[in-house]
């Protein structure tokens, strides 16, 4: 599983979501909050979860009609932005392993920057209707985060980020992860021992957190 240094007594977040699950679009807000507030005390890192790693049939009707109460659910619950527009394409393939590909690898260029490429590719997937199974949009929405394109281009397409990808996904299920967003709370201690905590399993507003986050992080 990816390791970062941590900050407060060995004290991470980790972030188990996909760029293709809406409920983890509705979920950004609250993850904007925490980094808000948590950023100077909590390392974070982000694990792609897979959602729908290789898929190959094209969305028929009745899969539309399906994701798009969704869609309509999160955005009630939660007032992200949706481009309902993207149900008007023909013969779209849902598959998901493209775009957490793309996180993966924006993870191992900078660790820091992943929950930005993750929400970019959110945002360009759900409110600005754009082709996340596409390579070159997701080589463009790394250079509008600031990475190299070429660079990033080439890494995506790489066994070894094939690989990767299919790590992360591993270490999601062995966290016991079943749906996303997930938000875990990991803590080290002094001899090396990882312990997991479930902060929630799907989406929470913030308000909701807050109170749990607090007293893990207060507690000793």
């Amino acid at each position: 599983m990816p390791k970062e240094k941590t900050k407060t007594a060995g004290k991470t977040l980790i972030l188990v979501a996909d760029p293709m699950c809406s409920w983890c679009w509705g979920f950004v807000p609250a993850m904007h909050q925490i980094r808000a507030d948590y950023a100077d005390r909590l390392g974070l890192t982000v694990i792609a979860g897979g959602l729908r790693p290789g898929t190959t049939e094209p969305m028929d009707d009745a899969m539309k009609v399906s994701i798009r109460k969704h869609w309509e659910h999160v955005h009630e619950a939660s007032g992200q932005p949706f481009d309902f527009n993207f149900f008007e394409r023909d013969g779209f393939v849902y598959d998901t392993e493209p775009s957490c590909r793309a996180v993966v690898v924006a993870r191992s260029m900078d660790q820091s920057r992943a929950l930005d490429m993750l929400d970019a590719l959110h945002k360009a997937n759900y409110a600005d209707n754009r082709d996340i199974t596409d390579p070159a949009v997701l080589a463009d929405i790394a250079a509008e985060q600031g990475y190299e394109r070429a660079a990033f281009a080439d890494a995506l397409t790489s066994d070894a980020a094939r690989a990767a990808t299919v790590n992360d996904f591993q270490a999601a299920r062995s966290l016991g992860v079943t749906g996303f967003p997930t938000l875990l709370a990991r803590q080290t201690d002094d001899a090396g021992e990882e312990h997991y905590g479930l902060l929630t399993a799907g989406y929470r507003p913030y308000d909701a957190l807050k109170p749990l986050l607090e007293q893990w992080v207060t507690s000793t």
